[in-house]
């Protein structure tokens, strides 16, 4: 008996976030759409563009997400199409290494520097 209880529960668990993420399909599409750039404009995401490869970008998106995949394994897709540069967020890697470090850097080396000018720490 207290293994039917536990496997009601699963089923009940499982068709919720199956029909769940089914509903949520125009709303993922768009954070990814938000997350890619368009190649056609400048500066403008495949969210915010109207143009012929925005639109079929979104397409694109929300097919891949009816196939049953997950954001990883559109932007793995889009990526190796579109190369690294389409994603706004690249992911950690060697090739993005600097591009994640310089910014840190350049707050910790900023604040040396003010430190290192200002009186403070001389009284």
């Amino acid at each position: 008996m207290k293994i039917l209880k536990i496997f009601c529960i699963l089923l009940i668990f499982f068709l919720f976030f199956q029909n769940h993420s089914l509903a949520n399909s125009p709303q993922q599409v768009d954070k990814i759409s938000k997350n890619l750039r368009c190649l056609i404009c400048q500066g403008q995401s495949v969210y915010d563009s109207q143009s012929d490869f925005a639109l079929s970008m979104k397409t694109l998106i929300k097919k891949k997400i009816d196939e049953g995949k997950n954001d990883d394994e559109i932007y793995d897709f889009l990526i190796s199409k579109y190369g690294e540069w389409i994603v706004y967020e690249p992911k950690f890697n060697k090739n993005t290494f600097f591009l994640w470090l310089l910014p840190i850097l350049v707050f910790l080396g900023g604040g040396w520097l003010i430190f290192k000018k200002t009186k403070f720490f001389k009284l």
